[in-house]
């Protein structure tokens, strides 16, 4: 086997894998990991706005609008405006946001951060190169994407 195929059968191991765990969290908690790490950043960080949001997780605008509206519609979180700035929107947990996020299994890549923090140093940055060249070799280097794994569609920036 060429190792290009070994590469690709490997790459397409870690879709499938990630692939997986979001129907498995998509099946026990009802949303998708992106809803998911937008839960947990606006409970850190109570009354955030949903641009400071969309560069904590790296994600378009329209992106978290679209994640920030599904997750209103059943009420996890709710959009405050300011009483003195009426252009100004924070962004808070219900109460049934607080319980679904104590509920909600931990993130695939929670599991990833572990591994990969035991990792020695000079291991961890050979692996960051080969993934950074290899997101460049995909055309993928310019995608918007958070820190999350998740399958679906990625908003070009």
């Amino acid at each position: 086997m060429e190792n290009y195929e070994e590469l690709l059968i490997s790459l397409r191991k870690i879709i499938r894998s990630i692939d997986l765990h979001s129907k498995d969290l998509n099946k026990s908690a009802g949303m998708t990991g992106p809803q998911l790490v937008v839960l947990q950043v606006i409970c850190k960080n109570e009354g955030t706005t949903a641009k400071a949001l969309a560069e904590k997780v790296n994600l378009s605008q329209g992106t978290i609008t679209t994640i920030l509206d599904r997750l209103e519609g059943r009420t996890l979180i709710q959009r405050v405006r300011s009483e003195t700035d009426r252009r100004s929107v924070r962004l808070n947990l219900t109460e049934q946001g607080k319980s679904l996020l104590l509920k909600a299994p931990k993130p695939l890549q929670a599991h990833f951060i572990e591994r990969f923090k035991k990792l020695p140093n000079d291991r961890q940055e050979v692996l960051l190169d080969a993934f950074a060249q290899v997101a460049t070799m995909m055309d993928a280097s310019e995608l918007d994407a958070a820190p999350m794994l998740e399958i679906g569609q990625i908003d070009k920036k």
